[in-house]
């Protein structure tokens, strides 16, 4: 829920679930807010049962238009707030929460209450149906590397130098949101290997190389013809 002057972000949600791998029965949370500032501009805190987002956006001088951003979220069930992670970009905040209870069933909604909120989406980039969970450890491959960050955000871990920052906290060489979500390949697949064309782009060549040598070869043919009737015709 926005508070009232406020905007309320989009937010994107998809899951996974697990009874024996908690790293695996986790929420992927993403509040999207163009121009995000660093902390305490940007405030996200998360307790066990949801979630306080609040961010004061703009800036004058670089033709920004001043937003003020809030919303507030009761989960459907228990987080287990120690074991989350968050990251923050200037584009994006990403949280992965751990759920507190283990179990292979799905939540049915993110929120405790069922509601429709208009700015609460299904994130079909990282969403996998729960039957299909089994041939998808890869997503979660890449979460592991963010920075740890319980509670409130810790500024010494967003790896920002202000609004224009684009690293994040605890990512192995400043990887970007958008690099660990390519290694996690997130629902849309790896990056497609350019360089499968170059053989085909060689045998393209050879087999037009082959059409060349086969129509020059009637032309040979027919020179060679010519040539013995002209001889006939000196003997005459």
């Amino acid at each position: 829920m926005a508070a009232s002057g406020t905007v309320a972000p989009e937010i994107l949600w998809a899951q996974r679930s697990s009874d024996d791998e908690p790293e695996k029965n986790v929420i992927m949370l993403t509040i999207n807010v163009p121009n995000l500032p660093a902390p305490p501009a940007t405030k996200f805190d998360l307790t066990s049962t949801g979630f306080e987002f609040h961010a004061k956006v703009g800036d004058a001088s670089k033709g920004i238009e001043a937003k003020e951003y809030a919303f507030k979220l009761d989960f459907f069930g228990e987080i287990d707030v120690e074991n989350s992670k968050q990251s923050l970009t200037s584009k994006s905040l990403y949280a992965v929460l751990r759920k507190k209870e283990a179990k292979l069933e799905y939540w049915p909604r993110l929120t405790k209450d069922k509601v429709r909120l208009h700015n609460v989406k299904t994130d079909f980039d990282k969403w996998v149906d729960e039957d299909e969970q089994d041939g998808d450890a890869e997503d979660l491959a890449g979460m592991g590397g963010m920075g740890g960050m319980p509670g409130g955000l810790d500024p010494s871990m967003m790896g920002m130098g202000g609004a224009g920052g684009g690293g994040m906290g605890g990512m192995p060489g400043g990887m970007d949101l958008q690099s660990m979500l390519a290694s996690m390949g997130g629902g849309a697949g790896g990056m497609p290997d350019f360089g499968a064309g170059s053989d085909s782009d060689d045998e393209g060549d050879d087999v037009e190389g082959a059409d060349n040598d086969a129509q020059s070869a009637p032309l040979d043919q027919a020179g060679d013809a010519a040539a013995k009737a002209k001889d006939v015709e000196s003997v005459d």
